[in-house]
């Protein structure tokens, strides 16, 4: 089973590098068409159904190794008939730009 995980990382490594560089707006377009916002939130602060991707320190090779094949009882995989591994770096891209999150002393609500 490592022997095959390790072979898709590296074979998804290999593909990732030969795609053009994700375009955030576009990926935004794919989280929400996908419904990857149903579990991971809108803007990737996670939720009850699924990780925080916000500020993740997955690589695009990562995250798309794992959507491809995630781990059982987890999210469904999502193969590249469902979405291309184009479509998955632009995902990764917009996750990229999420803002950092305030600190609570930058909140003026919780200052009060």
């Amino acid at each position: 089973m490592k022997h095959v995980l390790l072979a898709m990382t590296l074979f998804t490594a290999i593909a990732s590098a030969q795609l053009k560089p994700g375009d955030a707006e576009n990926g935004h377009k794919i989280f929400l068409r996908n419904g990857c916002y149903q579990c991971h939130g809108t803007v990737g602060q996670g939720g009850s159904g699924g990780a925080r991707l916000a500020q993740t320190k997955l690589t695009q090779a990562g995250l798309t190794a794992y959507v491809r094949n995630p781990r059982p009882g987890g999210m469904p995989p999502y193969r590249a008939k469902v979405m291309s591994d184009q479509e998955l770096a632009d995902v990764y891209a917009y996750i990229k730009s999420l803002p950092e999150p305030l600190l609570p002393k930058d909140i003026p609500q919780l200052r009060e």
